[in-house]
């Protein structure tokens, strides 16, 4: 986490903080929409209409929020028309980088070295958080969106009829139930392991802590009769889950101190989250070693050695049906 300040770029964990020791998430400060013909979408102004090859997405591999996006352009079919650059998994002096490394796309759109530079090339006068993914419009050189809700949902229909691949992760009929899903899960675990892994006093988290894991009981026993969040459909609200479930064992329980559990021993979510992690969409989006590296070398004020724990061994191949 980072933001700029006159300028710079400087880390911003203790801004997030407050008096309490509770972490404080801010809202993503750019929140434009493309849509099928430019018209304006639910918030930010008008003027991104899909096309081919026009937009570029800046994500980082071990960002749970960016891998978001990263899994709907897999799912959609998006990969010839929307580009890629990957960040360094480090996040350090400068940041999110594209320092060479394995894994790391540079940005041969901008030639940012940073992604702090984006935001200042798209806003020359911008103060505030520096955060991925970033969805840039090539042809008026700015910044879409940093907000991955809502690129996902860009990402699910948008580009319909400009090639998409078929595919409806938001329908109508289960929109109420998505949402309703959405919030909550949001809140005690997606953000939840973070307001555990953040916090400086004990209070806020013990009590981050609790709700993670009501929240993981609940989904336990919500999973056990279902496939899916809603049932046989595969949503947007499956996907927002995954990639907080597959970091847990790896990073959350240890690197967060969210360990009364591991995710292993919950059997129906652990079926669920290796048949998500079997789906064809998920394989190119996934580097654990990104993944690992980040958590445990970025957050020098938790783990201030950086030392990267060889495990735990996990063995994602999915269940049999």
């Amino acid at each position: 986490m980072g933001m700029l300040v006159d300028g710079h770029w400087e880390p911003d964990t203790d801004r997030l903080v407050d008096a309490a020791g509770r972490l404080q998430r801010p809202d993503a400060a750019f929140r434009n929409w493309i849509t099928p013909d430019g018209r304006p979408g639910p918030t930010g102004e008008g003027g991104f209409p899909a096309e081919q090859g026009r937009y570029h997405l800046y994500v980082a591999r071990a960002c749970p929020w960016a891998h978001r996006t990263t899994i709907f352009r897999e799912l959609k079919g998006l990969q010839d028309g929307i580009g890629l650059s990957v960040t360094h998994w480090l996040m350090a002096d400068r940041g999110w980088t594209f320092d060479p490394a394995p894994g790391v796309v540079p940005d041969t759109v901008n030639g940012a070295e940073a992604v702090w530079q984006l935001y200042t090339r798209s806003k020359s006068d911008y103060t505030g958080r520096v955060s991925v993914p970033v969805l840039w419009d090539r042809q008026r050189g700015c910044i879409v969106s940093n907000e991955s809700a809502d690129i996902i949902r860009m990402f699910n229909s948008a580009f319909d009829a400009v090639g998409a691949a078929e595919g409806d992760y938001w329908p109508a009929e289960l929109r109420d139930d998505i949402e309703t899903l959405n919030t909550r899960i949001y809140d005690g675990l997606n953000n939840g392991v973070y307001k555990a892994g953040f916090a400086t006093e004990q209070a806020p988290y013990d009590r981050a802590v609790a709700g993670v894991f009501e929240t993981l009981d609940w989904l336990e026993d919500h999973l056990a009769s279902r496939r899916y969040l809603c049932g046989e459909t595969l949503t947007e609200a499956d996907w927002r889950l995954f990639t907080t479930l597959m970091r847990f064992d790896p990073v959350y329980h240890g690197h967060f101190k969210c360990n009364l559990r591991q995710l292993t021993d919950y059997p129906a979510l652990w079926d669920y989250t290796r048949r998500l992690y079997a789906h064809p969409a998920v394989a190119p989006t996934v580097d654990l070693a990104h993944i690992k590296k980040h958590y445990y070398q970025s957050h020098r004020q938790i783990n201030p050695t950086g030392i990267v724990p060889m495990g735990p061994e996990i063995d994602f191949t999915p269940p049999a049906d």
